[in-house]
Formats: C-alpha cells, structure tokens, sequence
C-alpha cells in the first residue's frame, strides 16, 4: 500500500472534508464523493475508485450517486441480514453444545436448563451468629457449640442452647437462633432472651430457596457471575453451554506499524489492538490475529483456510490497486450478502458468506469506521452464533443537536448524562477520541436531529455494566 496522501484508492466515508460537505444544510443534495479503498487505520485518502462496480471518483452525475445508493444497504437491513445469516449458519454447522467447567463458563449461554440437583440449602443451617434454642427460655447452655462443615449435633432438649455459627447446621430439634446481640447469660450461666424469640427465627430451613430437581435457569441464560455461583450452590462443576463463534482477525495494511511513533508515511495500527478484545466483548473466541500487509494471495490463502466461524478483515473493501478483498472473495466463490451500507462512518463495510457456516466481514480501515462495522454486522452475527439475547432497544433525547447525512444514517459517540446523550466531538471516521470516552453509539437518521429528539443507542460492551466487561 501507498503512504497516505499517495495511495490510489479512497474511502468517501473516510474524507471528514466530504462529510462535512455533505452535512451542509445549504446544499441539500450528496457531496463529491472520492470512491475506493478501505482508507488506512489513521488517516483518510481522497482519490481513487471506491468499488470495482461502482461509480468512480469524479463521477457527480446523477446516475453515479444513484447506482452507489441504490447498491448499498440500509442501515437497519445490514443488521437483520447479519442477524438471518447467522441463524442460516448456525442450522448449518449444527453446533453441538459443550460441557463447560465453571471457571471457563463466564459470558456463554445455557444449552441445557440448569436444575438444582440438590435441595438449597441442603440442611437447616443458623443465618446469624448466636445460640441455637430450644423451647422457651431461659435456656442451660452447652459446653461445645456448633460450627459451619461439622456432621450434625446431638439433638437440643427444651430449655437447651447451644453456640451455633452463620452457616451452620442447626441441631435437631432446634426451634430457633438467637442472635448473639440479643442474649445475656446471668451469673449461673444461663442464657436470657433480650428480645422476643419467634419460632423458627434466623433458621434457613432445608429447600428454601430449592428442591432437587427444580428448574432454576432455563435455556438461553447467559452465564454471569451470579448463574456461575448459582450453578456451583446448586451442586454443578460443569455446565452445557453454547460454544463460543471462533474468529479470525485479517489485518491488511503494509503502512501498519506494531511500536513506536508514525514516520516516512507508516502509521500505527490501531485495530490490532482494538478488534480482538472487543469482539471478545461481543462473544467471540478470537483464535489468530495475523498481519497480511497488501498482499492478494496471502490474504487468499488465509481466508480460504481459515476454519473459523467468522473471518474479520479491516481495510481494503473497495476497489484501490491493493484492496484485494472483493478479488478474493470472488476468487473464493464468496456470496455477497452486503456489499457497503448506507451508514456512516463505515459505508464500505461488507458481510459475505464464504460456505455454509462461515462468513467474513470486511471492516473499513479507519478506527471510527470499523466500529460501525462491528456494531452493524458483526455484533448481530456475533451474538445470534452465541444465542446471546437481543438487547433491548432504547432511546434517550439528545442534549445537543447533530447534522445528519442527507441520505444514510450517521452513528455519533454519545455520552450519557442524566435522562439525556450528550454528542461528543472527534467523530470523525478516522478517530478514536470520541469513542474511547463514550458509553454508547446514537443512531442518527439521514436529515439529523435535533435537541431533545430521541435517538436509538447502542450500548458499548463496558458500558452497559453487563458480561461484555470480560475480555478473557
């Protein structure tokens, strides 16, 4: 690939000149688009073809904003045909459930209801520190008490105490606990109630909570923390889960540095750390990460021997003199199902089926941008392979106004304030400053909207305080 500002291909996503032009209220029809290439990882191009079949740069006819808009996909569309892909795939590979043991089963979804294969609590057990009692008081307390993990005491008689510990298994015969902060011994020994004792106060009777054999989660739980420490008081070391989709991360570029600062027209690559942790966020099991560089036939050889679920690249969707993922698919025998969407940043993104079971997902190649695409195509596939629960939609008004693209939806970091989404600046297709201090995308439709209009989020996985925190 050519340094920036010489390279021959041009996402007009990426051009924060064009997008702005194309927000010019005065001007109501499509800005001058530059077509092509994936763009780099940090900074934008302004020349060049934008698909191999689509209109090129220069050509403002009618005509050629026509075909691109007629071609691309509406926003709304690419998710539910990322979504329909995923179910078709998943009917396809039949991927057979697995057993998990609990340390590794965090972020998976139930493929078999959890039942409780024993009574909780399985014993009557003392909720507080104190005495286990026995009829009316006072009570002749005994020498040794009761603690937590020992095998049951020797039955209580009336008038009988014994010390007893919060989780103990209370004696036979128990009629209540009292706690400690509610009795006093006299000068015989004896223990005095300092408060009225109800019967069966402070106890945890055996099957409180459950019976063996109770269904306690059905099919389709995602696994938290709290189902992980339910499954283990319910007596499972393992639990029958839904695999994880397997990803591979392509990253195209040979302007892409690993260290250090940019210099002589290399940039540093900032999917490369990015995109693998947030798709585990999105409930991937990422398996490689490999650096192609600009090089068709080892981006043909990685694709078509990959056997992972999912196959992501970033850059090269469109039609440069080294955006070689449109040949390669072809060459493959891909289908396209989307091939750009009407959404920016991230118009040129593309979701393709390369057999039964396995897809790619082609991401643009600057920062902003990607992250549209893995919320538009990649999210949805992600989490239906997963059979992770759709998330709620919500709205919430906007604090500020935000233009709008005249004819695509715009997705703006946002962050949330009270009852309101505040827009937040650097949103342009090539940064990552607004993202990195947002909690959520607003979905902004063609025309804009303004103040206190309420827009759709999307929840960013750290954000929403949910299982997408766990990045391992």
């Amino acid at each position: 690939m050519t340094s920036p500002g010489t390279r021959a291909g041009a996402e007009a996503d990426d051009l924060d000149v064009e997008e702005a032009l194309a927000l010019v209220k005065e001007n109501p029809g499509p800005a001058p688009r530059g077509h092509g290439a994936r763009g780099t990882h940090a900074a934008q191009h302004q020349d060049g073809p934008r698909h191999q079949d689509g209109p090129r740069h220069g050509d403002t006819s009618r005509h050629g904003r026509a075909a691109e808009r007629h071609r691309a996909t509406p926003w709304p569309e690419a998710r539910a045909t990322a979504e329909r892909a995923a179910r078709a795939a998943a009917r396809a590979a039949r991927r057979t459930p697995v057993s998990v043991p609990l340390d590794a089963a965090l972020g998976l979804t139930l493929a078999a209801p959890l039942t409780a294969l024993t009574d909780l609590p399985s014993f009557d057990t003392s909720a507080m520190d104190g005495w286990a009692v026995a009829g009316p008081g006072p009570w002749t307390v005994r020498g040794e008490g009761v603690l937590a993990g020992h095998a049951e005491a020797a039955p209580l008689t009336d008038g009988e105490a014994a010390g007893v510990a919060t989780g103990a298994r209370v004696p036979p015969d128990t009629t209540a606990v009292l706690r400690t902060e509610h009795g006093r011994t006299d000068d015989r020994g004896r223990l005095h109630p300092t408060r009225e004792v109800v019967h069966g106060q402070d106890i945890r009777p055996r099957g409180q909570e459950c019976r063996s054999g109770d269904q306690l989660l059905a099919v389709g739980t995602l696994t938290t923390p709290a189902v992980l420490g339910l499954a283990a008081a319910a007596g499972y070391d393992t639990v029958t889960a839904v695999p994880l989709p397997r990803v591979d991360v392509l990253v195209l570029g040979d302007e892409l540095l690993t260290a250090g600062l940019p210099h002589d027209g290399l940039i540093r690559d900032a999917l490369g750390p990015m995109l693998p942790p947030w798709l585990r966020a999105l409930g991937a099991e990422v398996c490689s990460v490999r650096r192609i560089g600009d090089d068709a036939e080892a981006l043909h050889r990685a694709v078509t021997t990959s056997d992972a679920d999912l196959v992501v690249t970033t850059g090269g969707t469109a039609a440069g003199p080294v955006d070689h993922v449109h040949p390669t698919l072809r060459r493959a025998g891909a289908e396209l199902l989307v091939d750009g969407v009407r959404v920016r940043p991230g118009h040129p993104m593309l979701l393709a089926r390369l057999k039964d079971g396995q897809h790619l997902v082609g991401l643009p190649g600057n920062p902003l941008a990607a992250v549209s695409g893995l919320l538009t195509l990649a999210e949805p596939l992600l989490r239906t392979l997963a059979a992770r629960p759709a998330p709620e939609p919500y709205t919430l008004p906007l604090r500020d106004a935000v233009q709008g693209h005249p004819y695509d939806t715009r997705l703006v970091p946002v962050v949330l304030r009270g009852d309101a989404a505040a827009p937040l600046h650097y949103n342009g297709p090539a940064m990552l400053r607004g993202i990195a201090a947002a909690d959520a995308l607003a979905v902004v439709p063609p025309g804009g909207a303004g103040p206190g209009q309420e827009a759709e989020l999307l929840d960013l996985p750290w954000a929403t305080g949910g299982i997408g925190v766990c990045f391992t």
